[in-house]
């Protein structure tokens, strides 16, 4: 257990009004702190989860609200230390008042995640669990949140450890073969550390693509609606979204300003970007609606050029470069208008800057050819809905998880090539390290920093 000697505390609700509020406190001096807020008015050995009736008091002896106080006693808390709730009424007022007074009586405000960030130093939870927690919070869909709740479960990080055995087991075969030569082992006249290797490899690819499959479902996907004035751009937001979420009229450059929309395709968050149509204008307010758009599309996952079909399709390259350098990332045209132009909904190709790019002919305004539009954004990113168990990752398990492959990879090759054992170990050990980064066994006290301060306040 990590040495904390200074007490806690934040509002552990919401920002706003609602029937209740709390403030939570952990550290040595909770217990106290919150009997005295209760001046007393519980007994000297608060009854650990126990719900505790009573007013709530300032130093002065003057009622600030009342409500419920509940005491977890160490190691059998959250945070694994001393903790004490006030429930009391959801005012931000009231809560502001009971926060400060806590304050007052020797606890200090909490950091942003610093109980989470507790609950780790204590070992009530690894590092992905933790992170776990703040990705439940975010959730931006049902299966996004349970994935998270299998996370904080431990479903990924017994992954990882299973990993870290198999790792584990092929260095110390390694070395012993290395410390005692005399025994003359050959470790790779049977072939059954190459084949140990390579278990471990395909152990790896398994965990990465379901944590790839995790980021997606997590982060969901950058989309960019971009193309010329009128094309239909907004029309397709809220064919998407399902609702009017941008304004449709038949007047070039309506749309002045970025609109952003969240919706799911079979429980992958999409984060759909619609733009200002992009042409030379005088208008300077047009104008910075046009460098806002040039903005979104380089930091695009895809980007959905939307082209009115009733136009030659032969003039689509000449739109798009009038307004780029080169052609945007995952770019692929989006054939508008079908209904008027008659054309054949479904997909096609399209030759531009020799290149073939995918396309997708429907219509917005009648919510036709939809469909097909939906299986390619999920086709770009890779993504397959995922059976009970899957779990939620971040980018930086994906990333360590690569790292871990790279160096088995690398012990691999020299063992094979050099027969190099030393070299081998080293790689090994490395790939441990950065598995070992995911739960938080071997990481970067300025990680833990980077990873808890995007917590929320109170958690």
């Amino acid at each position: 257990m990590a040495l904390i000697t200074d007490t806690i505390a934040a509002i552990a609700t919401p920002p706003g009004r609602g029937g209740v509020g709390i403030i939570r406190l952990s550290g040595p001096n909770a217990e106290r702190i919150g009997r005295e807020i209760a001046n007393h008015a519980v007994p000297k050995a608060l009854p650990p989860r126990h719900a505790l009736f009573t007013s709530f008091y300032d130093s002065q002896a003057q009622v600030l609200d009342e409500g419920l106080l509940l005491y977890f006693q160490a190691p059998h808390s959250f945070t694994g230390e001393h903790v004490v709730e006030l429930q009391g009424h959801g005012g931000p007022i009231v809560l502001g008042m009971l926060l400060q007074e806590a304050i007052c009586r020797g606890a200090r405000m909490a950091r942003p995640g610093e109980f989470s960030e507790r609950a780790f130093l204590n070992d009530k939870l690894d590092l992905a669990q933790a992170e776990a927690i703040a990705d439940l919070i975010e959730a931006g869909s049902e299966s996004a949140a349970r994935a998270a709740v299998h996370t904080l479960q431990g479903a990924f990080s017994q992954k990882v450890d299973e990993l870290l055995e198999s790792l584990i087991y092929l260095r110390l075969f390694i070395e012993a073969a290395i410390d005692f030569p005399e025994e003359e082992i050959d470790f790779l006249a049977d072939g059954q550390l190459e084949a140990k290797l390579e278990a471990v490899l395909a152990q790896i690819d398994q965990v990465l693509y379901q944590a790839k499959q995790g980021v997606i479902q997590s982060d969901g996907m950058r989309v960019v609606i971009a193309g010329l004035p009128n094309a239909g751009k907004s029309s397709l937001l809220n064919a998407l979204a399902g609702h009017d979420a941008a304004i449709v009229t038949d007047v070039a450059g309506t749309t002045r300003d970025v609109l952003r929309e969240q919706i799911q395709i079979d429980g992958m968050p999409l984060h759909i970007i619609d733009t200002a149509g992009l042409r030379d204008s005088s208008d300077a307010i047009e104008q910075e609606g046009i460098r806002r758009a040039k903005r979104e599309v380089d930091a695009a996952d895809a980007v959905m050029w939307v082209w009115d079909s009733r136009y030659p399709s032969e003039d689509i390259e000449k739109a798009i470069f009038q307004q780029f350098a080169q052609c945007p990332k995952q770019l692929f045209i989006v054939l508008n208008k079908c209904d008027l132009s008659q054309t054949a909904l479904g997909f096609g190709e399209l030759s531009c800057a020799n290149q073939l790019l995918k396309t997708i002919a429907l219509s917005a305004a009648n919510h036709t050819g939809l469909e097909p539009l939906r299986e390619h954004l999920k086709s770009l990113m890779g993504y397959q809905p995922l059976g009970s168990g899957h779990f939620s990752a971040r980018q930086r398990h994906v990333d360590a998880l690569v790292r871990a492959k790279d160096h088995c990879q690398q012990a691999k090759n020299v063992l094979l090539s050099h027969r190099a054992g030393e070299l081998a170990a080293e790689d090994l050990r490395l790939a441990q390290n950065s598995l070992s980064e995911i739960t938080g066994s071997f990481t970067a006290d300025d990680l833990l920093g980077r990873i808890f301060s995007s917590f929320c306040i109170g958690k």
